[in-house]
């Protein structure tokens, strides 16, 4: 098998898949992560799980990387941000000219965005869009081509959830559109629900953010990296209305996740687990890549698509891919990196 450079050594291919979790704008984090790990010719990626903003991600990188490799899918995928950046120049959603001055990314003091928080307690988007437009729609629909999505040799699985029963549903290559997307990114206090063969569809968060399941079930590689943006774990308590509903959709959209996360724990303290799957489940080596600076951000800085942010997050998504690199790029192939049992503490 040919070896592939890894610093200044040779090393052997390794088959990785991807988790990526949503968070609007915060999805540049995961570009970037994306970004510094596609300049590693050794990791091979399988299959990516992502859901909303990850979801994008991982259907742009693998458009990209039908295309022409790594290096056209880190062009698309810079493509694609900039587009979302350009189109969100004539957002109402800016920041207030106090938090320009003082460098902070955050819209809590722009009164079109304050008004909107209001609003969405009082009106759906029924009553406030009622035309169910969406900008992403148009740069989805130019950034991807979905028609030869199917080809393309990274297994997708991208998590909507079905607003009528509540559980989530996996589209997988062959089925994707923009709609599969939008559906997937589909805040229901922000945008009307997504409609695919006739069932109305909300954020794919609410069921797995992302799911790692299929990557399990459908995958050959026992290496899963995790790119995390929403933080598990918060200090303090919040207090204000707005820290609370951050708090609580953090808890929300993390919830399934961990789940799937303990089971395989769980799994790891059998001696002989009862089935194929179990073993599986039980043999998958887990990594996570995240960082410190998402804790800083509050919720509404997730509607901020300006370049200058998306490329500050785009900027530390590679530093933290790079820190995890060195710390931990001779681990994939080989051992998990994500204590699970810390997980099963208190269970």
């Amino acid at each position: 098998m040919m070896k592939a450079v890894h610093g200044k050594r040779q090393r052997e291919p390794v088959k990785v898949d991807l988790a990526l979790q949503g968070g609007g704008a915060h999805g540049a984090f995961t570009w970037g992560v994306l970004d510094r790990l596609l300049e590693e010719s050794w990791l091979k990626i399988e299959g990516i799980s992502g859901t909303s903003a990850g979801a994008m991600n991982a259907a742009v990188l693998a458009h990209g990387h039908a295309q022409g490799g790594a290096e056209k899918a880190r062009v698309a995928l810079e493509s694609f941000w900039k587009q979302v950046s350009e189109a969100a120049r004539y957002s109402p959603f800016q920041r207030s000219p106090l938090d320009v001055l003082l460098g902070r990314w955050t819209l809590d003091n722009s009164p079109l965005f304050i008004a909107m928080d209001m609003a969405a307690r009082l009106f759906s988007p029924y009553d406030l869009n009622p035309g169910g437009t969406n900008p992403l729609r148009d740069i989805l629909g130019e950034a991807v081509d979905f028609a030869h999505l199917a080809e393309s040799p990274i297994k997708l699985f991208i998590t909507a959830t079905n607003v009528r029963t509540g559980r989530g549903r996996i589209f997988r290559n062959g089925e994707l559109s923009p709609d599969v997307l939008l559906a997937s990114a589909c805040l229901p206090t922000m945008f009307q629900a997504v409609e695919i063969d006739g069932e109305a569809y909300w954020d794919g968060g609410y069921a797995g953010n992302p799911t790692l399941t299929p990557l399990i079930r459908e995958c050959d590689s026992q290496d899963t990296i995790l790119v995390q943006i929403n933080p598990v774990e918060r200090p303090g308590t919040p207090r204000s209305a707005r820290d609370i509903l951050n708090r609580l959709n953090e808890v929300s959209f993390n919830a399934v996740l961990l789940k799937e996360l303990r089971m395989m724990g769980l799994l790891r303290r059998v001696a002989q687990p009862i089935d194929e799957e179990g073993a599986r489940w039980a043999s998958m080596r887990i990594h996570r890549v995240a960082s410190s600076v998402m804790l800083d951000l509050g919720y509404s800085s997730k509607l901020n698509a300006e370049w200058a942010f998306l490329t500050l997050l785009r900027d530390e998504g590679r530093k933290a891919a790079d820190a995890f690199l060195a710390e931990h790029g001779d681990d994939l192939g080989q051992r998990s990196t994500l204590d699970l049992d810390i997980l099963l503490e208190g269970v």
